[in-house]
């Protein structure tokens, strides 16, 4: 009785999580700018209409300059913190990691007004995409971590040691032996990443400049009903993008760990 009531409770909710993403589609092709059923017919109109709107390709290109960005400077200082954390050992470690993991449990509402006021009040910054990129990293780089943790702790610090004592560099072990044994980890960090800063909404609502993101620019079109259906057909795109990309990222980190000849506890995708 117990596990009929845990399968029930599982399928509820997954019901009450994906059913709106389902919808996404559903109308996204609906023939009718109103949002409700019954649906009026097929089409693909308004797909064509996100190719024709010069704003909406700004503010992807803005994305997608942000998301790289953001996804390439937190993998670097993730795979730095990360490479810290498992293979020294120094006074106040635990206390160090800890504080930079802070962002993954701080509300982002408090993140966005807490890096406005130093942005523009304490440093008189302008708001540009620059200062989108900088607070995505800050987020972007717990996540980092908590991936490429997993791909140092299977490393066996002795095969640097080894390629030290016949002669490499520190830089050059590192290079030619660590690097390419943590490799599916660092693709799967910049994935997670570059999904995490494409979609994320609320920092850059506060500090995008004259040129909003694609969330952003989302949001503004909320407020016209009759574009409706385009933010359906862009949310389709979205959503596609996402789960292709964190497939990807969870190929990797499994692969990671097959290579290190370790049994996967569970990851992205479950």
């Amino acid at each position: 009785m117990r596990f009929s009531w845990l399968g029930l409770y599982a399928v509820l909710y997954l019901v009450f999580l994906y059913a709106p993403v389902v919808l996404l589609p559903i109308f996204a092709f609906n023939d009718g700018t109103i949002i409700a059923f019954p649906l009026q017919g097929f089409t693909t109109e308004w797909f064509g209409e996100l190719g024709r709107t010069a704003a909406l390709h700004d503010a992807v290109q803005a994305s997608l300059l942000i998301a790289v960005t953001s996804a390439i400077l937190a993998t670097c200082l993730g795979m730095c913190a990360a490479r810290a954390s498992t293979m020294s050992r120094f006074p106040g470690k635990q206390g160090a990691i800890g504080f930079v993991m802070i962002p993954l449990v701080l509300p982002e509402i408090i993140v966005a007004v807490s890096l406005l006021i130093v942005v523009r009040q304490v440093l008189g910054l302008s708001l540009s995409n620059w200062t989108i990129i900088l607070a995505h990293t800050l987020i972007c780089v717990p996540f980092c971590i908590a991936v490429l943790n997993g791909a140092f702790q299977n490393l066996d610090p002795s095969m640097e040691e080894a390629a030290m004592d016949l002669g490499e560099s520190r830089w050059g072990a590192f290079r030619k032996i660590t690097l390419p044994l943590v490799a599916p980890g660092i693709v799967s960090s910049l994935l997670i990443s570059f999904t995490i800063s494409l979609d994320e909404f609320i920092i850059a609502f506060f500090l995008s400049g004259n040129t909003p993101t694609m969330p952003v620019y989302i949001w503004g079109l909320l407020r016209f009903p009759e574009k409706l259906p385009v933010v359906m057909a862009l949310g389709t795109i979205l959503v596609a993008l996402s789960v292709i990309l964190l497939t990807i990222a969870e190929y990797f980190r499994r692969r990671g760990l097959a290579r290190a000849g370790l049994k996967d506890t569970g990851g992205f995708l479950g």
